[in-house]
């Protein structure tokens, strides 16, 4: 009878232990949101390091596919992703930026010095007409850092004349000569960046009156409008947004940026390494960069009160980690790896992302290729995708689709005496019927099991991605480019009620692709503000 008992005691022990585990996912797949803007998707290339030089634009004797000088393979594997826009030249590197020095001749084009990022010297020989067809490649919108710090409200205007004005004027036969006749219809403009630091060390009453003259000649020529975004606050600054955005009248932005990095360590003087690193670290870069969901609460709020309509985006055009470069590489470089930690960290905030959509409308991850949180690394010919590249594959699903409300209930993921939320989700509809839903499990050492709710949706066919790992430190090298890729994800059941069953392993990241029974073409509206 003992035995029986404590056999029964175990049993209802072990029940309630698996059902405190439990996460309980809830989908409104019956109601859907708003669009989610495929440029939150974006990407940024700055003259930094081999981003540019020896990154999208190789030496023309390289034994690598390439258009000109542009590397293909690179290309290729941005294009898979759906990349929808690409930030360039800066970063810091844009407020010291003469457009005309990277136009006309490559011969003939200025040698000029990058102060800000390893005091090395440059050719021009890749500029705005090299930046135009790298985009047409892609088949990507450029968004252009326009020169604020070091240059004129006449210099931006003339740049845009160049770009975009379809009548003939010296400018566009300038255009004309370097071999494009018709204008490129840029849209996106961002005037100044990071003016409270780099781009000026500008107060915020300084640079919103700086703005509002250089937006003034920000003007639409050829039946293509700008949208223009100001420079917004670095990570908490509250006291930048609210003076832009009572200072700056509402229609003269498309868009406010705000910039945030995640230091794992907390420390900007000791980032920590990218590959070696113990949980207290782990836990507090993953802690971090959750704080990004706290800044567009509080930011959104603020733009409430200036902007109720929600007219003006809030465009997060640097974000992604930053740890110390790796060993015997160029510190100005900012060369890091790139770590299963990192894709956790790019998912979840993409999930942030995706559920802010409403204001979060453009987003831009620093940087596409060797530097930062660099979807590509390469060594001379050799190239690979890293784990946060994989992410962006599986997350362009997302991408115009209708944002669906979720929720999330399950423990949190403990370390010492702090906590964070173990799961993070979003959810979106697509023109067909189809539902995407994005999970993340942050917790290392736990499997997750995990309930999906899907209210108002008869689930017929499922199918699902996986990307994961045994330890957050892993990565792909050159030796082994596949240590981390996608796989099929199967883990999971339809149960009988409609909801489906599934199993989050350790340090994870799972798509699942729903399909209903039976469902009518959807139009679904869209963003009339992107």
């Amino acid at each position: 009878m003992k035995t029986f008992l404590l056999t029964l005691a175990l049993t209802a022990s072990t029940s309630l232990w698996a059902q405190s585990e439990q996460a309980i996912i809830t989908i409104q797949a019956n109601q859907p949101r708003q669009t989610i803007s495929k440029h939150i998707y974006g990407h940024f290339a700055e003259h930094l390091g081999r981003c540019i030089y020896d990154g999208f634009w190789v030496d023309p004797n390289m034994n690598v596919p390439k258009d000109g000088r542009i590397r293909m393979d690179i290309v290729n594997a941005l294009r898979d992703i759906s990349v929808p826009n690409l930030r360039w030249p800066g970063g810091c590197y844009a407020d010291e930026y003469q457009w005309r020095d990277g136009i006309g001749d490559p011969a003939k084009r200025p040698v000029t010095l990058n102060s800000h990022w390893g005091g090395v010297t440059e050719d021009n020989s890749f500029g705005t007409d090299e930046f135009m067809k790298l985009c047409k490649l892609l088949g990507c919108e450029p968004y252009l850092s326009a020169n604020m710090g070091t240059s004129t409200p006449k210099d931006l205007r003339d740049w845009i004349e160049y770009l975009n004005f379809s009548g003939k004027t010296h400018l566009t036969q300038l255009r004309e000569q370097n071999g494009h006749k018709e204008p490129y219809g840029v849209s996106f403009f961002g005037i100044g960046n990071e003016s409270w630091g780099c781009g000026g060390n500008m107060t915020p009453e300084y640079y919103a009156e700086q703005y509002r003259v250089f937006q003034e000649y920000a003007r639409n020529y050829s039946n293509h409008p700008i949208k223009k975004i100001a420079s917004g606050p670095n990570s908490a600054d509250y006291n930048w947004m609210e003076v832009c955005l009572k200072k700056i009248p509402s229609y003269a932005l498309w868009g406010i940026s705000l910039h945030y990095y995640t230091i794992a360590t907390g420390n900007w003087g000791q980032k920590g390494s990218s590959t070696q690193f113990d949980e207290k670290e782990y836990f507090g870069g993953v802690k971090n960069a959750l704080y990004m969901e706290t800044l567009v609460k509080n930011y959104s709020a603020m733009m409430n009160k200036y902007d109720p309509e929600e007219k003006i985006a809030l465009v997060v055009d640097e974000w992604g980690i930053w740890t110390d470069v790796e060993p015997g590489t160029n510190p100005g470089f900012l060369y890091q790896q790139n770590t299963l930690r990192d894709a956790l960290i790019a998912a979840s905030t993409l999930n942030i992302f995706n559920n802010h959509s409403n204001r979060v409308r453009m987003a831009n991850l620093a940087q596409a290729i060797n530097v930062l949180q660099a979807l590509i690394l390469t060594d001379k010919d050799k190239m690979l995708l890293t784990p946060t590249y994989h992410i962006f594959k599986m997350y362009k699903v997302h991408q115009e689709a209708n944002l669906l409300e979720s929720s999330v209930s399950v423990n949190d993921y403990q370390y010492g005496n702090e906590s964070i939320p173990g799961v993070n989700v979003s959810a979106s509809k697509d023109e067909n019927g189809k539902i995407h839903v994005s999970v993340v499990n942050l917790n290392p050492k736990k499997a997750v099991p995990a309930n999906v709710i899907l209210n108002g949706y008869n689930a017929k066919q499922i199918k699902g991605e996986v990307l994961t790992s045994a330890s957050y430190t892993d990565y792909n090298s050159f030796d082994k480019p596949d240590k981390i890729a996608m796989k099929e994800y199967k883990d999971f059941k339809k149960e009988s009620n409609g909801n489906i069953s599934m199993k989050l392993p350790p340090l994870s990241i799972v798509t699942l692709e729903i399909q209903s029974v039976s469902y009518t073409h959807l139009t679904l509206p869209t963003n009339s503000l992107v």
